[in-house]
């Protein structure tokens, strides 16, 4: 028999074009790699003061996270997530704003 007898079955996961349902779907978008910014924080000296930073700066608009490295006594490292860069004068206001100062290098 070589006459082909067409189903109406067809594998969307199958990898040959003969069997494979055509796709709409175009090429998606690329995703934007995510974004950590380091900054030195003196001044904090609890985790009441690492909270009080981390509020100030979730409260940026674009900050997906806060992580902080508290250093009582000395410069704490504050790491700030986002999907796109955020402005460094949002930051240090921000940092302000909890009370704090932004470090130039680890005291």
């Amino acid at each position: 028999m070589t006459d082909r007898i067409e189903l109406g079955l067809k594998d969307a996961n199958a990898g040959c074009a003969c069997c494979a349902a055509p796709s709409s779907v175009g090429a998606s978008a690329p995703v934007a790699a995510p974004v950590s910014a380091e900054i030195l924080v003196a001044g904090m000296t609890c985790s009441h003061c690492a909270s009080s930073v981390s509020d100030e700066l979730n409260a940026i608009d674009g900050v997906d996270g806060v992580t902080v490295d508290l250093n009582a006594g000395g410069a704490s490292r504050v790491i700030v997530h986002s999907a796109a860069p955020i402005d460094p004068t949002a930051v240090r206001a921000a940092v302000e704003e909890a009370g704090y100062t932004l470090a130039t290098s680890p005291i």
